[in-house]
C-alpha cells in the first residue's frame, strides 16, 4: 500500500511540475507569443483579401493602384423576360 501512495505522490509532483514550468514559460515568453499570434493573424487576413481580390499589400496601401471595374454601357435589368 505504501509503494502505490510513493506512485501518486510521484506522480502528482510529477504533474505540478509539468503545470508550474509550463506557466513559466509562457509568462516569461508571453510577448513574443503575443507578436507571433498577432503576425499569423495579419497574415492570414491580408493574404486571405489580397488573394481574393487579386491584391497585395501595397495595393491595399496605394488603392489608387487598385484596378477598377468597368462601366457597363447600358442598364442591365436584373430579370430578363
Amino acid at each position: 500500500m505504501q509503494k502505490l501512495i510513493n506512485v501518486l505522490a510521484v506522480a502528482s509532483a510529477a504533474v505540478s511540475v509539468a503545470v508550474v514550468g509550463t506557466g513559466a514559460y509562457v509568462y516569461i515568453n508571453k510577448d513574443a507569443i503575443i507578436e507571433s499570434v498577432t503576425e499569423k493573424a495579419l497574415g492570414s487576413v491580408m493574404g486571405g483579401f489580397g488573394g481574393a481580390a487579386g491584391l497585395g499589400a501595397n495595393d491595399l496601401a496605394n488603392p489608387t493602384a487598385a484596378p477598377q471595374a468597368a462601366v457597363p454601357s447600358s442598364p442591365v435589368a436584373p430579370i430578363q423576360f
